[in-house]
């Protein structure tokens, strides 16, 4: 199941606009109309060590780092959603019958995370049973609403 953004296939960053870090997406479970609004970050930092011949540069300047930084891409391919109804769907080899919509485009993580609060509360994921989310921020809870 492919990705969708205003109608249109993605299957590459580049097929999204520029500067893009991340987005708000929904998955629907298309049989119950159930939906999950969550968010998804683009790429990564990943601290790597660094090896012989990195450390072997930093002689003369003093004492080498361990680590570097490196700039990863996620798994927002193949990313379908954290809640465990939509993984269950998954490991049944049920992916047929979710539905994958990227619905805003964040440019930073705090945008990103302000975003993906923004459209749940408006949206009142908690208190639906349209939804399938059942925390906002691990600080919300649809237990608290009930």
């Amino acid at each position: 199941m492919k990705w969708f953004y205003n109608k249109k296939e993605i299957n590459e960053i580049s097929d999204l606009p520029l500067n893009t870090f991340g987005f708000i997406y929904q998955t629907t479970h298309i049989p119950t109309g159930k939906k999950y609004i969550g968010k998804k970050s683009l790429m990564y930092n990943l601290k790597k060590k660094l090896g012989k011949k990195e450390k072997a540069l930093w002689e003369g300047k003093g004492r080498p780092p361990i680590y570097k930084r490196v700039l990863k891409e996620s798994d927002w391919k193949t990313y379908y959603g954290s809640h465990h109804l939509i993984k269950e769907y998954l490991k049944s080899g049920f992916e047929h019958e979710l539905k994958r919509e990227i619905m805003f485009i964040a440019n930073d993580k705090k945008h990103l995370t302000y975003l993906e609060c923004k459209h749940q509360f408006a949206l009142g994921v908690l208190e639906s049973n349209e939804y399938l989310n059942d925390n906002i921020l691990g600080k919300f809870f649809d237990k608290d609403f009930a």
